[in-house]
């Protein structure tokens, strides 16, 4: 059996507690099934004076289009969409993307539309992200927001590991459900972890989410957790370009007077700064999100955000 679909490979090494509680065999297709362990690689090199695609392997339902180079103020950014053939994430799924930007690259990677965790009966489902930045690279993880659907049961690990000279902006953005249908923290649990590194594998940040709604008096919606609010978004900035409190003064600036309940912060050995923000619609959020990505950009590389369509 290829290493790559030994389950060491693809099982995350540790679930919580919250989301392995709900481990069993669905009576449809299980764990490690055709079609249940979706896997991405990418490798990405600084070839010719732009960054290239130099290493692809796919699995479905995990696959990309090819690069684009569409930012007029960064032509050498390779702007790749991640994609999945399954239309969701549903039980007994298990994902893995191996990304890696080598030295000097230009990299965004984003998804082309919001990733929906489907209802289940048996099981759970997990999807990890290895994502690797080397030396003086600048890469941006911008995904579309997680949708989690009635009685899914989801973790989500991503390990980022930043070189000291590296740039890395990267964010998530969490739904409450499917809000059009009147549906809201309706999931059974929504577990995260994001884990910052440097190269030798030593940790210097860690972001840990624990949602499981009917496990608590007042629910999710409730005061010290998103206090009545339909979605949760943050924004990482980890980054040499600039000293971690100037960052963090632009994220402020960049979400005063937006009516959105934020908070700003820097990280640990000024590594740069973070914002967590919670708001109750899409639209809004993605505009105050897009912004503070804005802001940063102009501050961090002297160019703005470019306008990024996917539909």
């Amino acid at each position: 059996m290829s290493t790559r679909l030994a389950p060491a490979h693809y099982e995350p090494a540790r679930v919580p507690a919250e989301v392995r509680r709900h481990a069993g065999r669905p009576a449809t297709l299980g764990v490690g099934a055709p079609g249940k362990v979706g896997l991405l690689e990418l490798d990405f090199e600084q070839v010719g004076g732009r960054t290239e695609l130099v290493g692809h392997y796919q699995k479905s339902p995990l696959q990309i289009m090819r690069p684009l180079y569409f930012d007029p103020a960064r032509p050498d950014l390779a702007i790749t969409y991640l994609m999945s053939t399954g239309g969701g994430i549903v039980q007994a799924d298990r994902l893995r993307l191996d990304l890696r930007c080598g030295a000097g690259t230009a990299v965004h990677l984003s998804t082309q539309a919001a990733t929906r965790i489907h209802s289940m009966t048996t099981d759970y489902a997990t999807q990890q992200v290895f994502l690797t930045a080397g030396e003086r690279a600048y890469v941006e993880y911008l995904p579309e927001p997680v949708i989690p659907f009635r009685d899914s049961r989801f973790y989500q690990r991503t390990v980022i590991s930043a070189d000291p000279s590296a740039t890395v902006l990267a964010w998530e953005t969490v739904l409450a459900g499917r809000l059009a249908r009147g549906e809201r923290n309706a999931y059974r649990v929504f577990a995260a972890d994001l884990e910052w590194r440097r190269p030798d594998g030593r940790l210097f940040a860690l972001d840990t989410v624990r949602l499981e709604p009917a496990a608590a008096a007042c629910g999710v919606g409730g005061p010290a957790v998103l206090g009545g609010h339909d979605l949760v978004a943050t924004l990482y900035a980890v980054t040499p370009l600039a000293p971690a409190a100037e960052v963090a003064d632009v994220l402020h600036q960049a979400l005063a007077g937006r009516g959105l309940l934020y908070g700003v912060s820097v990280l640990p050995q000024e590594a740069g700064a973070w914002v967590r923000l919670l708001g109750g619609d899409s639209p809004t959020v993605g505009a105050a999100l897009h912004a503070a990505w804005d802001a940063v950009r102009r501050l961090l590389i002297g160019v703005p955000a470019p306008a990024v369509r996917k539909s």
